[in-house]
């Protein structure tokens, strides 16, 4: 269930978030001296050699032990801004909302409801009902931002595992319906494209802006695409 940026639905709750047994994570930017730098191609981090050594060879880079004291500790720099993955359903998705004071999370809901704690789960969370409010709050550090977790497999190395992208883009927030209802219709493993799309315009005041956006688009059923000659 996508965040509930329309209430059209008063029983819809958001599903579990899933368990974390992926291989390895993809960014669309990285930590640069503190702060965050967006790329243009994928980033892909993993704990496991052969994984960055399978990823290297599909999208390019080059695996490099990091310093990071995170599990996942060998990164790739890939040359794809778009990558063909398999979406096992609906339930691939997880998104709700969020706002964190250093590593305390003091806001959790979805829109509508608080998820936590458990003293407040279920009650209004007062949230704004239009999403360039929530956006506003949210850049004013008054209200929470998005915080979306995809799960898949790579559809050139299916068997390789399951990998995850999180993000907390505000554009993919605003169609996330949208990619959970393709793959209501697709009703089962549905191959996808996972892209950092170029987004570029002029202001009204002349200034040009440049961006990338992820993207998900679902292409079509799963067993359809693997009896293909090449998907």
């Amino acid at each position: 269930m996508a965040i509930r940026i329309f209430e059209t639905d008063p029983d819809a709750r958001p599903k579990q978030t899933f368990s974390d047994d992926t291989v390895g994570r993809f960014h669309g930017g990285k930590q640069v001296d503190n702060l965050p730098v967006a790329l243009s191609e994928w980033r892909v981090t993993t704990g496991d050699p052969e994984v960055a050594d399978a990823i290297a060879q599909l999208m390019g880079g080059t695996p490099v032990e990091t310093d990071s004291t995170s599990e996942n500790f060998i990164e790739i720099l890939t040359t794809q801004d778009k990558v063909k993955v398999v979406l096992s359903g609906p339930d691939a998705i997880s998104s709700d909302l969020k706002l964190w004071n250093g590593s305390a999370l003091i806001h959790h809901c979805d829109g509508v409801e608080f998820l936590s704690p458990d003293e407040d789960r279920g009650k209004p969370c007062r949230c704004p009902q239009l999403m360039e409010d929530r956006k506003a709050a949210a850049k004013a550090k008054r209200g929470p931002s998005p915080s979306i977790a995809v799960t898949f497999r790579l559809a050139e190395d299916y068997d390789l595992g399951l990998f995850r992208f999180q993000t907390g883009s505000w554009k993919l927030a605003e169609v996330l319906h949208e990619v959970e209802n393709a793959l209501d219709r697709v009703g089962a493993e549905a191959l996808a494209e996972l892209s950092l799309e170029l987004v570029e315009y002029t202001t009204k005041k002349g200034r040009d802006v440049s961006y990338r956006k992820p993207v998900i688009r679902v292409l079509k059923l799963w067993s359809d695409a693997i009896a293909e000659p090449k998907f």
